[in-house]
């Protein structure tokens, strides 16, 4: 794949007010117009340049959506004030009452309550599946089904996507496919593999500081569009928008996200090759023993690696709560759950960021007590984290 997301990053430009290098912050919640029709053409969508309320968007919103936009090599893109305020919006403009989705059965907890709990109330209903047999996402395709929904690589279990499979059985359907890119900006690029919409939860690796909460929806302007509509648009009316400032506070943060990303996924595969080869039962895309690691190489802009997320199990749940404390008091990272933050964060997904899902369906899909997922940090020196790391796990009966 001939695709460079960070040159298209750094190839915009952008100067504040008053020439500074950073562009000025938009402090307004709403906006004036010079004449009346121009206000009235911007509620019927009519005027290109010209803001209306920050609910619907404002310079600073714009500047991260472009630069989001052109990460992903889509025509447009919205940015929400939180991960599950990108999603959410993104299911409800596709699927209406009796409509299906056919999702992977691995995926972020909320996402998941959302589908399983929530939409239900709306007539709108999931089947969740392998996401990595297509045969099984076809077979759960239906008259009703208008999305196939999946993650680039999956939360917590780091199942990867045949993205250029499923966008092929999507067009085939008439389906959106619609990825969660969030564990992998950069070293996958969905929509150049056929998705229709992509998505991020920012809070993540994109911001990548752990201060601040945001989504994104990329995808073509029309979507796009629909989403922002003040007749019928789900971003819009459901009032899932980011704050200027810390829409700046992203942007800004995202000129590093390439140098961020390389030594994210340069940590996380040496700790993911030494803790297999002490017999950990370890997961990792980067691994040659991983399931899909063959479709992850054919799928990644290479020179970002394959992510900073990999899986350990402890063998046990107190095993595995007793290594993420000593790990803490050693300050080798924090538990916490989120990712993507400078220093490691690691947690047990049974009891925390895949609790809504029943424990009878987490062992079904190879959720075990003992998993530790881990948020690779930028540590320097990745041997003396690695060693002791060990020393940790040894003293734990892990290893």
């Amino acid at each position: 794949m001939d695709f460079k997301p960070a040159n298209n990053i750094q190839d915009l430009q952008y100067f504040g007010e008053f020439g500074g290098v950073n562009p000025s912050i938009s402090d307004s919640s709403t906006y004036t117009f010079l004449e009346a029709k121009t206000m009235l053409d911007t509620f019927e969508g009519n005027t290109d340049g010209c803001y209306l309320y920050s609910r619907h968007t404002s310079p600073s919103n714009l500047y991260l959506s472009e630069a989001l936009a052109a990460m992903e090599g889509t025509e447009a893109a919205n940015v929400a004030g939180s991960g599950m305020g990108a999603i959410t919006p993104t299911i409800l403009q596709v699927c209406s009452a009796g409509d299906h989705i056919v999702s992977s059965r691995t995926i972020y907890g909320g996402t998941y309550a959302f589908l399983k709990n929530f939409t239900p109330r709306m007539g709108i209903n999931t089947s969740f599946v392998n996401i990595t047999r297509l045969d099984i996402v076809e077979a759960a395709i239906n008259e009703n089904t208008k999305m196939i929904y999946c993650e680039s690589v999956s939360n917590p279990l780091l199942e990867v996507a045949d993205i250029k499979g499923l966008a092929a059985l999507a067009k085939k359907h008439h389906l959106k496919l619609v990825v969660d890119n969030t564990f992998s900006p950069l070293s996958i690029s969905p929509a150049q593999l056929g998705a229709d919409v992509v998505i991020h939860s920012l809070t993540k690796f994109i911001n990548g500081s752990s201060d601040t909460m945001g989504g994104v929806v990329c995808a073509s302007a029309d979507f796009i569009n629909s989403q922002k509509s003040v007749i019928d648009g789900a971003s819009m009316l459901l009032g899932s928008s980011m704050d200027s400032l810390r829409s700046s506070s992203i942007l800004k943060n995202m000129r590093t996200l390439h140098i961020r990303m390389k030594k994210h996924s340069e940590n996380a595969t040496f700790l993911a090759k030494k803790f297999e080869a002490d017999g950990l039962k370890t997961v990792y895309p980067g691994l040659k023993s991983h399931p899909s690691y063959e479709i992850f190489k054919s799928m990644m802009n290479k020179e970002y690696g394959y992510g900073g997320m990999l899986t350990i199990d402890a063998g046990s749940l107190e095993k595995a709560n007793a290594l993420m404390e000593l790990m803490q008091e050693k300050n080798l990272g924090y538990l916490a759950v989120s990712l993507g933050f400078y220093k490691t964060l690691f947690s047990a997904p049974g009891t925390s960021t895949s609790s809504e899902i029943p424990e009878d369906e987490q062992k079904e899909m190879g959720l075990s007590n003992g998993l530790i997922r881990f948020s690779i940090g930028l540590d320097n020196d990745i041997e003396r984290t690695y060693q002791m790391m060990k020393d940790c796990m040894l003293n734990t009966g892990v290893l």
